[in-house]
């Protein structure tokens, strides 16, 4: 089990990107974004003992290598808000593949034995959008209640939430849930289960506005019914637009911190251009188990470094 130090300080931001997906696996939280300023469609993988300073792993997919994602014709190809997810000690790696028009956005998956990969792709996509739904931002949740996993993607124009039971593979669907579309439901959906009630947490609002923000419902399943339960993270004086987040645990502290990108600027008037920036805050509960406003912080955050 990983034994931790107290509290250290984070520098906020702590990294460029956008789209982030935080996993703590070991003794080590894993990062996943959408790749800053990359020329080309990849994804890389960044490791960290303490939220603060991470250390870049390396590439982990180029889709340039991965056949049926040219096959649509399109003349480039957007590498784009990734996910993570662990069961029986592989690792799933879920990808949103651009662009949304005039082709349908798509969602592959690949497989690795170690969060670092190498990761090698299922060999066709695992959802495609169209009819009104955009296949984009995919998350998958394992319910460690019963170890069934629950795959959420979708949003942006459409703001349609879709929700399946993945197979045992992880690499196809069990079945489709229907399921009730959350207040305020934009796109970047991301589960997390605190004690026995399960946290739907997405964004809300155009992504290049200061509109954009963090939203969330909460339920005693998966799967809904939502109870929508307000706004924790919006725009301020000096950072505009925090969103495309995700949650991720210290289980020996019982610390739950959130990861989402920013735009660092005070100027409220759209649309917002340039590199984002990646930012780490501590989540506070209350006494009902509900999550507390959260305030965008600079220069320092509490973080739970790991102890090596």
């Amino acid at each position: 089990m990983s034994l931790l130090l107290p509290l250290s300080l984070a520098a906020n931001p702590v990294m460029d990107g956008a789209d982030p997906h935080v996993s703590a696996v070991g003794r080590d939280y894993w990062l996943y974004p959408t790749e800053p300023r990359s020329r080309n469609p990849i994804f890389a993988a960044y490791r960290s003992s303490d939220l603060r300073t991470w250390k870049r792993e390396g590439t982990i997919l180029d889709l340039d290598k991965v056949p049926w994602v040219k096959a649509d014709g399109a003349p480039w190809h957007g590498a784009w808000a990734p996910a993570m997810a662990e069961k029986r000690g592989k690792f799933y790696f879920y990808y949103s593949v651009g662009p949304q028009n005039p082709t349908p956005s798509r969602i592959g998956v690949a497989v690795g034995n170690s969060p670092a990969g190498p990761f090698t792709d299922s060999g066709k996509a695992l959802l495609t959008g169209g009819d009104g739904f955009e296949a984009i931002d995919p998350m998958v949740f394992v319910d460690p209640k019963d170890g069934r996993a629950w795959f959420y993607a979708g949003g942006s124009a459409g703001a349609k939430l879709r929700v399946f039971e993945m197979a045992d593979d992880m690499i196809s669907f069990k079945r489709e849930v229907d399921v009730a579309q959350p207040e305020n439901f934009t796109e970047g959906a991301f589960m997390h289960l605190r004690d026995k009630t399960y946290y739907l947490s997405y964004s809300h609002g155009k992504w290049n506005d200061s509109s954009y923000s963090v939203h969330y419902a909460t339920s005693d399943s998966p799967t809904g019914p939502w109870k929508y339960r307000g706004c924790i993270l919006e725009s301020d004086d000096k950072h505009q637009g925090p969103g495309h987040h995700s949650f991720v645990e210290n289980r020996s502290t019982r610390e739950w911190f959130i990861v989402y990108h920013r735009w660092e600027t005070g100027r409220k008037d759209p649309p917002f251009r340039g590199g984002r920036k990646l930012a780490v805050e501590k989540v506070e509960y209350d006494d009902k188990g509900l999550i507390k406003k959260i305030k965008m912080t600079d220069g320092k955050s509490p973080v739970s470094p790991i102890r090596r």
